[in-house]
């Protein structure tokens, strides 16, 4: 699956939009990474830049940023009212799918250490990627600014993690960089039925982290409590992770509740919202629905929409358009305005739209593709998409069983049965794709020249390693398709008994999928030289092959005579 990360620097220049501009086109000339927003301040003379992408291309976009800042800005003149230390102040990176915070925080690392080298630029390390925890605090590495940088770099205990620790023209020119790795902060607004802001502000205090100030008397103008020390109690909020305001909006002439989740492990959306809610309730207030500022990840809004879903005592193996669906009308994130997941979605606002996928074909136009002249799609990806339909048939059936009356308290059962039918569902559709990417893979290789023998020595290991990808992709099809059995067996076996000739065709499914796989397989090893691979692999798969025939022997014969009786 593909991972994305999210990258924000900050700039030292708000004001020169010719800098700017200039910052910004080096992001968007390294391919594969998306430019999200440039949010210049003036007063601050600091400029915010959001972008994402996978991994190593955000790197390199981001190593690109602070080279060209280097250039262009000179920290001997600059002046604002935001705290900084650098021609590019901070770079944070930012996990939004599929990559763990330990992962991005390597990459973090191995970024700053590349800055450092590179362009002789000292580097600290905050947030996670910090290599002590007491550099951990942005605003305590950036201490003293870019005024006590001076001495700071040269010092013992704060010396950059990497890079300079004396200073010089360049030094003085660049500035340090703070490079960390932190979570994806996400900005919402929950709509309230009023329009006081002193009951906005009682409820965001409720459940913030930090929580309000503890007063005698628990009333609101009684005297600060102190502890032995002198200093004043805090009562926490119910929300870790969390920081919110109650605010009134003009726009839209009601109260909000504004809150920042810094930590959406700790306090997921659905969960925030859940509260506020209840916090909300509990003073006569009602939240009406959620304003999303900026953009989300996939993630948050599939686990609403399953949290809500269970709520309901209802499968939660459907597919992401309905989560994303019954995640929306469940906060009410569409209640001051239209909310597209393609436009507020960090994963969908990335992809390329460009590139035609044979999965958003309609079924007529992807057999009427499958039947033209060209070469692919074929019996690859029709395996794939055959598989995938074995994982769809088996998923309607424990959803059917799940919804069917008489059978409410084993809801849960199968809707754990539904939830590994969508998954290997959506992987096999990912495979119907991929095949015939890894088609034409091999024909880009016997294009390259071979006008030289190095050019024919490039050529020939480009050629099997595309060969190797040729065989690997339908062993993966192969290999869900298998996976596909399992649960189509207990949909035969304890699912919905109207729905078992259902059950039945998914197996099926699975075992063409399974053998049109392995041929397509078999037929790429040939060209392979590595031929302890091949051995290996045709091995795995001749044994999944033998045990598909003969699950889908037992259970055919099994179907038969159920309908029989």
């Amino acid at each position: 699956m593909r991972q994305i990360i999210e990258c924000v620097p900050n700039i030292s220049e708000g004001n020169n939009q010719n800098i700017i501009n200039q910052v910004v086109e080096e992001i968007e000339k390294v391919e594969g990474v998306k430019l999200l927003d440039v949010d210049p301040g003036k007063t601050t003379n600091r400029t915010v830049i959001t972008f994402v992408g996978e991994p190593e291309q955000v790197c390199e976009s981001a190593f690109q940023v602070v080279k060209k800042a280097q250039e262009l800005i000179d920290m001997r003149g600059h002046h604002g009212d935001h705290p900084r230390f650098g021609a590019t102040d901070v770079c944070p990176l930012i996990p939004v799918a599929n990559i763990t915070m330990e992962e991005v925080v390597e990459y973090a690392r191995k970024l700053a250490k590349r800055i450092a080298e590179e362009l002789e630029i000292p580097v600290y390390c905050y947030e996670n990627a910090a290599f002590s925890p007491e550099r951990r605090n942005l605003a305590t590495c950036r201490a003293g600014e870019y005024e006590g940088l001076k001495d700071r770099i040269s010092s013992k205990d704060w010396a950059p993690c990497f890079g300079p620790t004396q200073w010089s023209e360049k030094v003085a020119k660049s500035g340090a960089t703070a490079v960390g790795a932190r979570d994806f902060l996400l900005a919402v607004n929950y709509n309230l039925n009023t329009t006081s802001t002193r009951r906005a502000n009682a409820i965001a205090f409720d459940v913030r982290e930090k929580g309000r100030k503890m007063r005698e008397g628990g009333k609101v103008n009684g005297k600060p409590v102190l502890d032995e020390n002198g200093k004043q109690v805090w009562i926490p909020g119910t929300l870790k992770g969390t920081k919110a305001i109650g605010w009134y909006i003009e726009e839209y002439g009601i109260a909000q509740v504004s809150m920042n989740i810094t930590n959406a492990n700790v306090a997921p959306l659905h969960v925030c919202f859940d509260e506020v809610s209840a916090k909300a309730a509990a003073r006569g207030v009602r939240v009406t629905g959620v304003e999303i500022v900026g953009l989300v990840p996939k993630k948050t809004l599939i686990d609403a929409g399953k949290h809500y879903l269970a709520k309901q005592q209802r499968s939660l193996g459907v597919d992401e358009a309905t989560l994303i669906k019954i995640a929306v009308k469940s906060m009410g994130l569409d209640d001051l305005k239209p909310f597209d997941p393609k436009e507020k979605v960090i994963e969908y606002m990335i992809e390329d739209s460009s590139k035609k996928k044979l999965v958003d074909l309609t079924c007529k136009g992807f057999a009427d593709e499958t039947a033209s002249e060209s070469p692919a799609p074929g019996g690859g990806s029709i395996s794939a998409y055959v598989g995938s339909l074995s994982a769809a048939l088996a998923t309607m059936v424990a959803n059917l069983s799940s919804h069917k009356p008489g059978w409410d308290d084993r809801w849960e059962e199968f809707s754990k049965v539904a939830e590994k039918g969508q998954a290997l569902k959506d992987e096999l559709l990912r495979l119907v794709d991929e095949d015939t990417n890894s088609f034409n893979k091999i024909m880009d290789a016997f294009g390259l020249p071979k006008k030289t023998e190095e050019d024919k020595a490039r050529r020939t290991e480009a050629i099997q390693a595309a060969t190797k990808y040729a065989i690997e992709v339908p062993f993966q099809t192969l290999q869900r398709s298998f996976d596909c059995f399992e649960i189509c067996k207990q949909m035969v076996e304890i699912g919905n008994p109207n729905s078992v000739t259902d059950a039945a065709v998914g197996i099926l499914c699975a075992r063409t999928a399974c053998i049109g796989a392995f041929m397509n397989m078999k037929i790429n090893c040939g060209s392979l030289t590595d031929k302890a691979f091949v051995e290996d692999i045709l091995a795995k798969g001749q044994k999944l092959v033998d045990e598909a025939c003969a699950i889908e022997k037992e259970y055919t014969a099994k179907v038969m005579e159920m309908i029989s009786k």
